[in-house]
């Protein structure tokens, strides 16, 4: 990935200062995934395509609200 990406938290980072969460940044064909509490630690890249299957499983889950 790019070294100038535009990172993002979820809604869902809890209150405070949302460090208690993983950030995303797009990067066609690639997306970048890190911890929001140690930025300039190791990112993980996979393909968009297995991203997007991820997140639409996880909104499949029984019981999600």
């Amino acid at each position: 990935m790019a070294d100038r990406v535009h990172w993002r938290k979820s809604s869902y980072s809890g209150g405070g200062d949302g460090n208690a969460c993983v950030e995303v940044a797009s990067g066609h064909p690639r997306v970048g995934i890190r911890d929001s509490k140690t930025p300039g630690e190791a990112t993980l890249n996979i393909p968009a395509a297995a991203f997007t299957a991820f997140v639409e499983a996880l909104k499949n889950l029984p019981g999600r609200p």
